[in-house]
């Protein structure tokens, strides 16, 4: 993978209990991205992803978009440094 970036973020609306963090997951899986998804305390669901620009890109346009089941109301999204060796994508409990 050429131009790998990783982006935190922070997303908040209907987002818990609703399935949203094996949302975040399947598209982790669907566009070749590594990182974890984990929910918050707040009511917020965190989540690191690492891929190719456009894979990380795509996976938020998803989450954005959401389904009948989720609404994202907030999206905050960070740069991080990508983390060397990351093989899998996980739900943090």
């Amino acid at each position: 993978m050429a131009n790998v970036i990783r982006r935190y973020a922070c997303a908040a609306g209907r987002v818990q209990g609703v399935g949203f963090r094996m949302f975040v997951r399947q598209q982790a899986v669907m566009n070749d991205i590594t990182g974890w998804v984990m929910n918050m305390s707040d009511g917020t669901v965190t989540m690191e992803l690492q891929s190719d620009a456009n894979a990380v890109e795509a996976a938020f346009t998803a989450m954005r978009a959401g389904n009948y089941f989720i609404c994202v109301d907030r999206l905050d999204v960070e740069e991080r440094e990508p983390v060397d060796g990351e093989r899998d994508f996980s739900i943090k409990y």
